[in-house]
């Protein structure tokens, strides 16, 4: 699983990334978690508002911090 968190490294992004990391300590699931901060490389997701996530090169959420039990639901669908 490859897991990217688009954004400036803001508070924000910074949130998203934590709540990613938590998820996959809780579900005991071993993901590369890619900060991604270059804006070229942002808009190439097409994703106008950070942050970003992107799960198996699929955005599944932007311009917002995403609740943890979301997070987990994103993880869960990314999965199967």
């Amino acid at each position: 699983m490859d897991i990217k968190v688009l954004g400036t490294g803001c508070a924000k992004c910074r949130a998203v990334e934590k709540e990613v990391k938590q998820v996959l300590a809780e579900l005991g699931i071993e993901a590369e978690v890619e900060e991604v901060k270059d804006m070229a490389k942002i808009m190439q997701y097409k994703v106008m508002m950070t942050p970003g996530l992107v799960i198996d090169g699929k955005v599944v959420s932007s311009g917002h911090v995403p609740s943890k039990n979301d997070v987990r639901k994103m993880i869960e669908e990314a999965r199967k």
